[in-house]
């Protein structure tokens, strides 16, 4: 393949506040995403970082500009594209082999083979055991993975993960981060992830980009030089922690001034 796996060009997108007056989410957003890479989207709310993973799985279409899948425009939601949003989106009626089974149905794959492929995908989350239960016999880590085998059991080539584990406690996030760690590396898929943790972002991700508000553009694209995996308590862990901290505090400069957008942009970010 030639090219970028993911790409956004001059992307913008708006919506219609409740007076009719035009709310810009993105403003002529360009970015490139490789086979293989992981990319953490991080800034303020109102940025426009939901809006770009809902473009990328073919949610929403933009008002303008291209989004690009291999080379070619994007016609609506694909196997290709898995998704894992912050909230859990299981079906409550379902257990969590069948959760994971859904994407698989939809391609009618037979029977046995989705019962077979739901299974490897909880265990390489490490659910397998929990196979038959249902959402509210699962705690809220194990709901995510849940999440997450659904997501990778149609072997997608890039996983959008949309603030996954922010409603988990911390500890659990930890794990969960380096799961997701693990299976990145196991599977070579490329992840974008949103998430508004700085520590978040320095842990996962192989590129940071910054995000501003009013309207949502990107500040900076910053490469996080650091081996796998990497030490929370190091110095250069904390280089990188306080260098994209400046460059959250730049674009939040740049969103008050005078390129940040008109006043009703801004307000409505």
């Amino acid at each position: 393949m030639s090219g970028p796996l993911i790409a956004f060009d001059r992307v913008s997108q708006i919506y219609a506040a409740r007076d009719g007056s035009p709310v810009w989410a993105l403003r002529d957003v360009s970015l490139t995403v490789e086979a293989g890479e992981f990319v953490c989207l991080i800034g303020p709310s109102g940025c426009g970082k939901s809006t770009l993973i809902h473009l990328l799985a073919g949610f929403l279409a933009p008002t303008s500009g291209d989004v690009r899948f291999r080379g070619r425009p994007l016609g609506g939601p694909g196997p290709e594209r898995g998704v894992v949003f912050q909230e859990y989106a299981l079906f409550a009626w379902m257990t969590a082999r069948q959760n994971v089974e859904f994407g698989l149905r939809m391609q009618r794959v037979s029977a046995p083979i989705r019962r077979r492929r739901a299974l490897e995908a909880l265990e390489r989350v490490g659910l397998r055991h929990a196979a038959d239960r249902y959402p509210h016999e699962l705690s809220g880590g194990m709901r995510q993975r849940v999440a997450v085998a659904r997501a990778l059991v149609v072997e997608p080539e890039v996983v959008l993960m949309d603030e996954p584990f922010a409603a988990v406690d911390a500890m659990t996030r930890t794990t969960l981060q380096e799961d997701l760690l693990r299976l990145w590396r196991e599977t070579g898929v490329s992840v974008l992830f949103v998430t508004h943790n700085i520590d978040e972002a320095v842990f996962l991700a192989q590129r940071v980009v910054v995000m501003g508000a009013g309207p949502g553009v990107i500040r900076e694209d910053l490469t996080v030089d650091l081996p796998y995996p990497r030490d929370r308590g190091s110095a250069d862990f904390g280089r990188e922690y306080a260098r994209i901290a400046a460059a959250l505090a730049r674009g939040s400069q740049k969103a008050g001034g005078t390129d940040g957008g008109t006043d009703g942009e801004r307000r409505a970010a």
